[in-house]
């Protein structure tokens, strides 16, 4: 991938940028007055459409998060639907779509703009996310992307903690530009295709673009690939010790008073208690060869661009996209639990079902009594079962199907006029954009229907069918599927209505240079919803339970920036000048805050520039994260409580007498492995914003000698340090934490976040979002640039971009866990923190006919820590890893080189990821590494 540094580029958010010429001034991302773009005061990298194309990638997400800056965030390799349930942040799965996250500061910090103006927050409908899906924007309509290194409060507002992603947009162009690409992993998967098309009419006074793009991708199913066919890494069996597949067996697990049992010869149409067996590690069902390891989606969207002049000095300009995505996620088939066991949690009706005696498949001649009401309060008799599950494999796989359409408007007015000397700028902009999500999954079933099919046969007259859940695979019959199951369907939708007004100039001449200012003010309303299905609202589905959701909130900003010159053209000050910047924002629930930015600019001599700033920032709370509804997200927990040998209650006298307090057997009878146990989460209205220190220095070195001397036609080095530290950050106890402060601690507090059953088992563990946590990073990013003049045999480049990680230290849960993420795995949810990352491009070209180039990716190794209560704790380390990219382009001259023929291969060395345990799916970081097998492509591309 092709990075172009600031001092090489102009950095412009919008438009303008095309019409200056090379001695104007212009905007640059990171400051509202215009400037020489060689004297760019904050750290920016840009990717413009070569760039782009380098990757043979379809997602313009994807391309970002090869940045060594970035630190992931969702894609298309994450395919968590049904898997984990919703983050605790009410941001929902997020299924289908894409993020940026900079610095490991989540995506919900980094602010994403298009043009230099907000955009519309994606949506998956399963929440109510906090960021942008930038796959919602056509990549034809895609002209560069400039990614701001710096928090930028100040001068953007809210979430711009970690930096700004500016995606700028075709402005201008004449004729037809055309591509099409096809790609497949060696192994047979994963085809990809995607067209892009767009054209251009420019006029005197008058320009019109406008372009469509369209991508389909296919699966690569977890059962393909080694790393992903079992639970966990290695594995060859679910008999294996390491555990980890489910009871959730697809002939059943019944654990009730007559033992831990199984049916012996399945399918049984009339089971009794002879045709039961004990239930065994065996049995036990292997859901991992059912996921998704890339999962399938299809998008088209189209685009336009118009402006026309109304005068010499006053321009009308509109935007607008309309974009769809169909994509897809999958997980085993629904794993049905039913009993005061079950854990089901937020007041599941399955966990408080009975099995009548009258009902004809039970094989046991007596009521499985659960013991509850429907409200789970104890209905006086003694419950002698604690759980039964069933894998429902004859309702086949849960499949989660996303249609999500995203439009998107913004017109401008813009201008200038003269005062004095000088000229000013003026801009007024009026955006508006709806992100509207639909979901349906199938494989769900209804928890009153189930009841009733379970219950007394009297109760179970047409249409119920009575439900034979203990008779093994191929046991329920259509006619028992027809009665229980439906098709779930959820919805949920973001909306943006962004109204701004910019005025820039010069006030006076000072020695050193003008006196540099910009104002402006900013309006903006967001609304958003989340309407899960009436089934599942209520209670009623077997799933991940969800609760609607919505709000809204309007802000009010002002700013004011300034830029001072100080000295100029003396001896060790080629130049030097501060630049100050100040943001009043006023929100209608979450209150006001003010942020300020102070930069300073010395160039002792003209090649080489030094910049130093100092940032405050903020993030206000989402309307996820603000009016979220109850739902739950399964967590891999280690429970410390149970007497199987990962806990703690057979070996610690004191974790044993705090676990019997709470409710555990003191038998040891409660002995379930390490698996997912249930986290309720739920948004918080009194919710404060998140506040923000960033501290950076930089230095770019540009020579004016190499370009003179014949040595490069272009060259620069430029090192930046940050120092980000983030205060009252919005989050969830930890829920190990909560487990292990109760069970060795006995922390009354934390044992009251737990609800247990009756024989040991976790019901749920409260996460409600409350301002607990802080974060600590710093780092250094490098980027070298090198071209070297026309030769012989061609052009040469280099182009390498590095950043290492020093410092990141996470204190969590008001501090009661101080956590140094550097250089290891997170987990679920999956995160790497390499100490180093680097990426650097070596390319060739030859008379604008042939050009060809390599890649290499590195990722520094990791730890992860696989058990936290161990003794010693027991760590996996994830080593380092090496991609190559390569990729040929042929122009022939006899088309007037306006054809360009393609082929490429991505990761050629054909590099597995490394295996990890703690990761959320598929026993690697979708985050961070590549999916497994080499990526071919051919692609065509026509440039009127």
């Amino acid at each position: 991938m092709t990075f172009t540094a600031s001092p090489s580029l102009a950095q412009v958010p919008v438009d303008t940028a095309a019409e200056a010429g090379p001695q104007e001034t212009i905007v640059v991302t990171g400051s509202r007055i215009r400037r020489d773009p060689l004297d760019q005061s904050s750290p920016v990298v840009t990717l413009d459409q070569s760039s782009l194309a380098q990757t043979g990638l379809s997602s313009v997400a994807d391309i970002l998060q090869r940045l060594p800056s970035a630190s992931g965030g969702l894609n298309s390799k994450v395919n968590n639907s049904g898997n984990l349930g919703n983050p605790p942040d009410g941001g929902g799965v997020g299924a289908g779509s894409a993020e940026i996250d900079l610095r490991y500061l989540a995506a919900k910090r980094t602010l994403v703009l298009v043009d230099g103006l907000r955009f519309v927050n994606g949506t998956s409908a399963s929440g109510i996310p906090a960021t942008v899906d930038i796959n919602a924007i056509p990549a034809s309509m895609v002209e560069r992307i400039e990614v701001l290194q710096a928090g930028a409060s100040p001068l953007y507002g809210s979430d711009a903690i970690a930096g700004v992603v500016n995606i700028i947009t075709v402005a201008q162009q004449e004729g037809l530009r055309a591509s099409a690409q096809y790609g497949a992993f060696r192994q047979g998967d994963g085809d990809t295709f995607n067209a892009d098309v767009s054209y251009g009419i420019k006029g005197e006074t008058t320009n019109l673009v406008f372009g469509a793009s369209y991508v389909k991708q296919d699966p690569v199913r977890s059962g393909d690939r080694a790393i992903s066919r079992f639970p966990n890494p290695g594995q060859t069996s679910c008999t294996d010790a390491i555990g980890g597949c489910s009871s959730a067996a697809v002939n059943g697990r019944f654990l009730t008073s007559f033992g831990n049992q199984t049916i012996s010869n399945p399918p049984n149409a009339h089971p009794t208690l002879a045709d039961l067996r004990p239930f065994t590690s065996a049995d036990r069902f292997n859901f991992a060869p059912f996921n998704y390891l890339l999962t399938p989606s299809e998008r088209y969207g189209a685009w336009l661009s118009f402006r026309q002049e109304l005068s010499d000095s006053v321009n009308f300009r509109v935007k607008a996209l309309y974009n769809r995505r169909n994509s897809q996620n999958q997980a085993a088939f629904e794993p049905l639990f039913i009993g005061p066991d079950a854990g089901n949690g937020a007041g599941s009706l399955f966990d408080t079902l009975s099995f009548d005696a009258t009902n004809p498949f039970n094989p046991f001649g007596v009521t499985l009594e659960s013991g509850l009401n429907p409200n789970g309060t104890s209905n006086g008799r003694t419950p002698n079962y604690s759980f039964v599950a069933r894998r429902l494999v004859e309702a086949g796989q849960r499949t989660f199907n996303q249609r999500v359409n995203t439009m998107s408007a913004t017109a401008t007015l813009d201008g200038s006029f003269d005062v004095g000397n000088h000229k000013w700028f003026w801009d007024l902009n009026a955006s508006f954009g709806i992100n509207d999500a639909h979901q349906s999954f199938t494989g769900n079933v209804r928890a009153d229907r189930v009841a009733q099919a379970i219950g007394p046969i009297a109760n179970c007259t047409a249409p119920c069918v009575p439900l034979n859940l203990f008779g093994g695979l191929g046991s329920i019959t259509p006619e028992m599927l027809d009665f229980i199951a439906f098709t779930e369907r959820d919805k949920s939708n973001q909306q943006l209505y962004d109204y701004t007004a910019n005025l820039s100039g010069d006030l006076l001449d000072l020695p050193a240079g003008p006196l540099g200012f910009a104002v402006g003010y900013e309006h903006r309303i967001q609304i958003a919803s989340f309407t899960p299905d009436p089934i599942v609202a209520a209670g009623l589905g077997a799933d991940i339970p969800a609760q609607p959701a919505a709000g809204r909130y309007h802000v009010d900003e002002v700013y004011g920036e300034v830029r001072v010159p100080i000295l100029k053209d003396t001896p060790f000050f080629y130049s030097l000048e501060f630049d100050g910047a100040a943001r009043y924002s006023r929100y209608s629930i979450s209150g006001s805050k003010t942020t300020f930015t102070a930069t300073g600019l010395w160039k002792p001599i003209e090649d080489l520039l030094f910049r130093g700033a100092y940032t405050t920032g903020f993030r206000a709370p989402s309307l996820g994260e603000l009016f979220g509804g109850r739902s739950r997200f399964d967590l891999p927990v280690v429970d410390p409580c149970t007497s199987d040998a990962s806990g703690q209650f057979q070996t610690n006298a004191t974790v044993r007498a705090n676990c019997i307090a709470t409710g555990v057997p003191a038998d040891g009878s409660y002995a379930e492995p390490p698996g997912q146990l249930p986290v309720i989460t739920q948004g918080n209205i009194n919710l404060k914003p998140e506040t923000s220190r960033n501290i950076t220095f930089g230095a770019v070195y540009a020579p004016l000698w190499a370009r003179n001397s014949g040595f490069a036609s272009n060259f620069s080095i430029e090192a930046n340090y940050y120092d980000i530290r983030v205060k009252k950050a919005i989050g969830v106890v930890d829920p190990n934490l909560t487990l292990s402060n109760c069970a060795v601690r006995g922390d009354a507090a934390s044992c009251a976040l737990v609800v247990r059953t009756k024989n040991g088992f976790v019901n749920q563990i409260s996460g409600t979002l409350q301002n607990l946590d802080s974060i600590s990073t710093r780092g250094i990013d490098v980027t070298a640039l090198y071209r070297t003049p026309e030769t012989g045999i061609g052009t040469f480049g280099l182009a390498a971009n590095a950043s290492w990680l020093l410092h990141y230290v996470l204190t969590a849960s008001n501090g009661f866990v101080v956590i140094d993420r550097r250089g290891t795995e997170r987990g679920s949810p999956d995160q790497a923190f390499p100490k180093f990352k680097g990426n650097a491009t070596i390319d060739w070209s030859l008379n604008d006919t042939i050009a060809a180039s390599f890649t290499g990716r590195y990722i520094a190794g990791v730890t992860e820590v696989r058990d936290p209560f161990s003794t010693p704790i027991v760590t996996n380390r994830l080593n380092s890893r090496f991609y190559g990219d390569v990729q040929l382009t042929f122009t022939p001259g006899f088309a007037q080189h306006r054809f360009a023929f393609t082929i490429g291969v991505n990761n050629v060395f054909n590099q597995d990821p490394p295996p990890c345990f703690s990761c959320s799916l598929n026993n690697f970081d979708p985050t961070t590494y590549d999916v497994p097998g080499q990526f071919g492509y051919a692609r065509i591309s026509y440039k009127m």
